[in-house]
């Protein structure tokens, strides 16, 4: 399942180090945060595919919990929570708050590998009732039984809409996503994109029922 984009939020240097190391040596795209600050400042301009976080974090006892909860009212991406709690009621409470798995401190890293990679394949598989499949390993999209060829641009705005079916993404989002680095992208290009991708998705690229416009706000994927 390498290739995926890995957010590590923990604040002890040793063990983010370690979960760090070995998740690029699998192939992953990994970015480290210690705080619960750095990660909303991180998740306002990069989606990743999948979060490992720790609960206790340097704001305070429950920053983990909160962060989880503001995840939770914005996106659908998988969160691991990887913590030193081990009572079964904290196990409880972070599956029932929305995290996709629970990994106790210490912990070995074969366990967090083949545990990330389950959660990846259980929430990677394909778009619910739109029968859309993304395939991030071999970069290929089917819609029902059509294969579909995406420039890496277009590759990347649909997994950036995919990556929370029925979210509006704005076009500060989308641009920031697509060009992360260029200051002179606008939303025209934005525009231009979705143009292009409705029209290799679209039964009619002019009656969109897979990429939505929010009129003032963004676009989104149907669900």
């Amino acid at each position: 399942m390498g290739s995926a984009n890995i957010l590590i939020c923990e604040d002890e240097v040793r063990i983010a180090s370690l979960l760090e190391e070995a998740l690029l040596e699998e192939g992953y795209r990994v970015r480290v945060v210690a705080s619960r600050t750095d990660a909303q400042k991180l998740l306002g301009r990069w989606t990743p595919d999948l979060i490992l976080l720790d609960v206790i974090l340097p704001e305070s006892k429950d920053a983990g919990w909160e962060l989880l909860a503001e995840i939770r009212r914005r996106s659908s991406v998988p969160v691991i929570m990887v913590t030193a709690l081990s009572r079964a009621d904290d196990r409880v409470r972070g599956l029932r708050e929305g995290a996709d798995d629970f990994i106790s401190k210490p912990f070995h890293l074969d366990e967090v590998l083949a545990r990330i990679e389950a959660v990846l394949r259980r929430t990677q598989p394909g778009i619910g009732a739109l029968d859309l499949t993304i395939d991030d390993i071999r970069k290929e999209v089917r819609l029902k039984e059509r294969t579909v060829s995406l420039s890496p641009k277009e590759y990347k705005l649909l997994k950036l809409l995919a990556s929370s079916p029925g979210r509006v993404f704005t076009t500060d989002e989308i641009l920031t996503e697509l060009w992360p680095e260029s200051p002179y992208a606008t939303g025209q290009d934005v525009q231009k994109y979705v143009y292009l991708l409705r029209r290799k998705l679209e039964r009619d690229p002019k009656n969109p029922e897979l990429v939505l416009t929010s009129r003032g706000f963004g676009y989104r994927l149907a669900v």
